[in-house]
């Protein structure tokens, strides 16, 4: 049965107050490793739930049929030195990839590097409770919880490192001749380009100033940055600093819009949005204002539909607080993966289901980086573009990586990232 008919027969139409977005797939891409083919589950809606329901028995189906747990003990069994996949080959622990970037003499452009890169190999939806859930708080769905804790805790046994050509961002030009990484139209074609920031923000760890002075920058920065964009709208950063200590508590803290601190680096390949999230995760700021740290949204659903008629993109903006030495950002460029079936990543709150992607590995894959990238210097990255029919980039992906030629005592990357959206 198609999945809005068996969501209208089971559960009857959504609740007026859940947004549910049309599967908006850019032209010529393959349909994504996705529950529902693709749909979003605020389609499933049950009493309010915005789908929730219905994601957590699907994480919970998917668990017990054993896919996961399968691939972990392939990989697990395979014999000493790379993996074989269907990519190619791959390795299970940074170390070993880097020994064979070494032992095979692999080489990058001036400026750039070869370095491990951590991917999935499961081409599957994947399932994970966020920690607000209040299912982590009802003793009477400690076995739901967990299978899906269990499931989410071994997924990185479900990823290879693969050794990747790292290029420098700031020469963009040489590898797209006319292309310069600082104009809106590299963001158009690669979904990656750079900008130059003098920010008055003197403490990055205080929110309430990044708030009050870095947003303000940060949305002039944009509309500077894009012809014909009328609106930019930060809703929110995180602060990344791997060697943080204090006694201020680092976890973010929702009511007084602070982030927190974040310690930990995403090592895998991933995106931030997809086909339904971009919209969704608009129209939650536009017309509830949800999880905004940012100036206050308050549209109509007929003024929220308007202004989501017309293009809009959200893009990641990161800027060091210090020389970045080591666990750099690393951007890949959207033509290189443009055909390329994404795997969704349902992120499970109480009222809503958040959507991110992954990616398999290609060695066909374009990526950049900013070597020793300075305070100054900011890294833009897209995430989600309203555009399907092709002409500019959807998306880019990216994560973290550790740099092999940078000692092991080097400082790690200080570095605040903002998340907006540009209306146009």
């Amino acid at each position: 049965m198609d999945p809005l008919a068996k969501q209208t027969a089971e559960t009857g139409t959504p609740s007026p107050s859940i947004y549910v977005p049309t599967l908006q797939l850019t032209e010529g891409q393959p349909p994504p490793f996705a529950a529902n083919g693709g749909m979003s589950f605020m389609a499933f809606d049950q009493n309010g739930d915005g789908g929730t329901t219905a994601a957590i028995e699907e994480g919970l189906s998917q668990a017990a049929e054993g896919a996961a747990q399968r691939l972990i003990e392939r990989i697990s069994n395979a014999p000493p030195g790379p993996v074989a996949t269907q990519w190619g080959e791959g390795f299970r622990t940074y170390d070993e990839c880097v020994a064979h970037i070494r032992t095979n003499n692999m080489k990058a452009p001036e400026g750039g590097l070869v370095m491990p890169i951590r991917y999935t190999v499961f081409e599957q939806p994947t399932y994970g409770l966020v920690s607000s859930h209040a299912a982590w708080r009802d003793p009477a769905r400690a076995a739901e919880v967990q299978a899906l804790s269990e499931d989410e805790d071994n997924y990185e046994r479900q990823c290879l490192y693969f050794p990747q050509v790292v290029r420098d961002a700031r020469r963009i030009e040489e590898y797209h001749p006319g292309l310069s990484p600082y104009g809106a139209e590299s963001m158009d074609k690669l979904g990656v380009s750079l900008a130059h920031c003098e920010s008055e923000c003197n403490n990055f760890y205080d929110a309430a100033e990044v708030e009050r002075v870095f947003y303000p920058e940060m949305e002039q920065l944009l509309l500077d940055f894009f012809p014909g964009a009328t609106d930019a709208l930060v809703y929110n950063h995180d602060v990344f600093d791997k060697e943080y200590g204090s006694d201020r508590v680092a976890e973010e803290d929702q009511d007084n819009k602070d982030p927190g601190v974040t310690t930990e680096y995403i090592n895998l390949v991933h995106n931030d949005l997809n086909d339904n999230s971009g919209r969704v995760r608009c129209r939650e700021l536009l017309t509830r204002n949800l999880r905004n740290f940012g100036r206050e949204q308050h549209y109509t659903e007929a003024q929220a539909d308007k202004k989501m008629s017309r293009r809009f993109m959200s893009l990641n903006l990161a800027k060091p607080m210090e020389t970045v030495q080591q666990w750099p950002f690393v951007l890949c460029a959207w033509p290189s993966f443009a055909d390329q079936p994404y795997i969704t990543d349902y992120r499970i709150y109480d009222d809503r289901v958040g959507e991110t992607t992954r990616f398999t590995y290609r060695a066909e894959h374009e990526w950049y980086w900013l070597p020793r990238q300075t305070p100054t210097e900011v890294s833009m990255l897209k995430c989600y573009d309203s555009v399907t029919d092709g002409s500019v980039s959807r998306w880019s992906f990216h994560t973290a990586a550790k740099d092999p030629t940078t000692p092991d005592d080097a400082p790690c990357r200080k570095n605040v990232i903002v998340r907006a959206y540009v209306f146009f």
